[in-house]
């Protein structure tokens, strides 16, 4: 039975190229980059890492977190995934020449010491995850050049000072942990140009400023469905701009210090579901309206100085979202 020519040619043609990636070696960039990595991250990660390519080299596989991509005749890593051993040390400069990876996870470690600046060359970086950390020190403005970011998550860390209002060069941004820190001053206002932001959260800072300064404009904030700004030193009242979160489900104030009546304005909140205002000094009544509310399951006013009658609503019990939910 004779072959055709034209099969036979693709046959010959899917070999050659299987033949040329399985013989691509990776940048010599990356190679030094990761060779760096490894001397300054200890025992646990060394041991899984064997052979002198990152990528994999004739029988032996990629290394342990090592994600790599063929490009043109060479491969590089766009993904590196070192988390959970026990890192101890500062963070990693060297993984700033990994000029492709599109995922940095390194939480649940031990690192110290601040973000580097050249953070900012990263420009394929689509996530970002650092938290459960021993990081430190402000978060360098250069951590706005990361255009493709869409989820930051730098929670439970020790970082200080002001959350930088360069984070709203990040167009594509999504998810937004910045909880379980010590960050100090006002949440820019800039956030609200985030069109495509869903889940903010700052809770247990040192924040201040008002709710008013964080929506001063009407139009801001379009995609956001959670706001986390629980346990702060947040003030001021619930401006009625809130009405014009149109996707907002979780509004989660406690142990601030807000203070006025509740605006009869939330009830047009259409899709609000949670809405925790216990532990500040809001006075006055509830609007009967977000006791009919379609949407509203939990609603939790202790803690303040409600009018009589005043009563929660649903069964309040502590709001938290795991980060997994969020990565895809």
């Amino acid at each position: 039975m004779m072959i055709s020519a034209a099969p036979r040619c693709s046959f010959f043609l899917l070999l050659l190229l299987l033949l040329t990636v399985a013989r691509a070696k990776t940048v010599k960039r990356d190679v030094k980059a990761l060779n760096e990595i490894k001397a300054s991250l200890g025992w646990r990660v060394v041991y899984a890492w064997v052979g002198d390519d990152p990528c994999g080299d004739g029988d032996l596989p990629p290394w342990s977190g090592v994600t790599c991509s063929q490009q043109g005749d060479y491969r590089v890593v766009t993904e590196l995934e070192v988390y959970a051993v026990s890192i101890v040390g500062p963070f990693p400069t060297a993984v700033t020449n990994l000029l492709d990876l599109t995922r940095l996870d390194l939480h649940n470690n031990k690192l110290t010491g601040p973000i580097p600046p050249q953070i900012g060359r990263l420009k394929h970086l689509k996530i970002l995850n650092l938290r459960w950390n021993k990081l430190q020190d402000v978060i360098p403005t250069e951590i706005g050049e990361l255009k493709k970011l869409t989820h930051l998550y730098l929670s439970f860390n020790n970082f200080k000072g002001e959350i930088p209002a360069e984070l709203a060069n990040l167009p594509e941004l999504r998810y937004l942990y910045l909880h379980e820190n010590r960050f100090s001053g006002k949440i820019p206002p800039e956030l609200g140009n985030l069109k495509n932001l869903r889940h903010l959260d700052v809770s247990n800072n040192h924040l201040t400023g008002t709710l008013r300064d964080l929506i001063r404009n009407g139009d801001g904030f379009p995609s956001l469905r959670n706001l986390y700004l629980n346990n702060n030193q947040m003030g001021g009242g619930l401006p009625d701009q809130l009405a014009n979160l149109a996707n907002l489900e979780i509004l989660y104030l406690s142990y601030n210090k807000m203070t006025g009546a509740v605006p009869a304005k939330l009830v047009e909140i259409p899709r609000l579901t949670y809405l925790y205002l216990d532990h500040n000094a809001f006075i006055g009544r509830i609007p009967d309206g977000l006791y009919k509310h379609r949407f509203l399951k939990e609603l939790y006013i202790e803690g303040n100085s409600f009018r009589p009658g005043a009563r929660s609503k649903g069964q309040h019990k502590e709001l938290g979202v795991l980060d997994t939910e969020f990565l895809f």
